[in-house]
């Protein structure tokens, strides 16, 4: 597997993303060149890892009513420790959602994110993964969620209309069902 710094600097040579973002994998790839205990959770900030998931057949998006922060959002968490941002990503999807079986659609990161939690100084530097669910998979509520849900993409403005939720949303269906679809 490519390190998290080959990952950040691929996407950022490679994919369509904006200046914002650019701006963001710049300072992301500084955080972790100057933090040798950036995958640790640490006061200040460390990385974290999620995911956005579609279903089976590309019509939805799993999202998560997160417990601690109340609102609607991709599934995710802490890498604790973990460099094999890969790895992660799959533990968190399958803790998250009760689904064992995901595929990553591209091996790629998907989006970034550098955000802080409210109420705290913690900075989390958020890596994103697209994950597709195999058909039969069924989705089991763990202990961090009021609820999961699946989502057609024209509904989750509804649940969480956030920037960084709208953008996940749109840049899945410019960028990834364009070119499913195509196949």
């Amino acid at each position: 597997m490519n390190s998290l710094a080959e990952l950040l600097r691929r996407y950022m040579n490679t994919h369509h993303i904006d200046s914002s973002e650019q701006d963001t994998v710049t300072d992301y790839l500084a955080f972790i060149g100057k933090e040798s205990t950036c995958f640790e959770r640490m006061a200040g900030g460390h990385v974290t890892v999620s995911t956005w998931i579609v279903n089976h057949d590309y019509t939805q998006a799993l999202l998560t009513y997160h417990r601690k922060l109340n609102k609607w959002l991709q599934l995710g968490g802490h890498a604790d420790g973990n460099c094999n941002v890969h790895a992660v990503a799959l533990k968190e999807a399958q803790e998250e959602s009760g689904i064992l079986h995901f595929e990553f659609v591209t091996a790629d990161i998907f989006d970034v994110s550098i955000h802080t939690i409210p109420n705290s100084c913690q900075f989390h530097y958020d890596v994103r993964f697209l994950l597709q669910a195999l058909p039969g998979s069924y989705v089991k509520v763990s202990d961090e969620s009021f609820d999961v849900r699946w989502v057609l993409f024209d509904d989750i403005h509804l649940y969480n209309n956030s920037y960084e939720i709208t953008r996940m949303n749109n840049k899945f269906i410019k960028h990834f069902l364009k070119n499913i679809k195509n196949l």
